[in-house]
């Protein structure tokens, strides 16, 4: 009986990892209104290209490249964390499928996260810098400060990831 009750509770509990994927779909929810707002973007500078001075253009093509990334961040934490946490995903036999899809653990999932903030982080930086002489000097050092932080998290993450990977390959031995 007492194995029963356990192996029920067990499957319960495993089970409860379905209750993550309405995050997910979520998720790609927020993608789509990435698009729209990737697309509403496009759809400013187009019409107005032979007006907007070249500091403009530069800005809004690095506000495409911002909400692409935005969206790429996304996609990997969608089919990252669903095939880490809820179920593998099969997309058969298909050629499209991206090499890393099944190979991405929680751990890569992490150094790329950082990594995506961390490149976001320095769009905003650059953007910033673009129109400095309208950007106070309290406001530049935040940023400059925000993005190090990011930086430097990201060193030590991957810093901790590779001493734990190192260890556990020490003990394997």
């Amino acid at each position: 009986m007492k194995k029963r009750v356990e192996h029920g509770l067990e499957r319960f509990i495993f089970s409860s990892r379905w209750l993550m994927a309405p995050f997910y779909v979520g998720l790609i929810g927020a993608l789509a209104l990435l698009l729209i707002k990737f697309v509403q973007e496009l759809l400013h500078i187009v019409p107005n290209i032979l007006t907007l001075k070249d500091t403009e253009v530069i800005l809004a093509v690095l506000t495409l490249v911002d909400l692409s990334l935005a969206g790429n961040l996304l996609l990997m934490v969608i089919f990252a964390g669903y095939e880490n946490f809820v179920s593998k995903i099969d997309t058969g036999d298909s050629e499209d499928r991206p090499e890393w899809m099944g190979k991405v653990d929680f751990s890569g999932l992490k150094l790329k996260l950082v990594a995506s903030i961390v490149a976001i982080s320095g769009i905003h930086l650059l953007k910033t810098f673009m129109n400095i002489d309208q950007v106070n000097k309290e406001d530049l050092i935040s940023l400059v400060g925000v993005h190090m932080a990011f930086v430097v998290s990201g060193v030590l993450l991957a810093l901790m990831d590779k001493l734990s990977a190192q260890s556990h390959h020490i003990k394997g031995h």
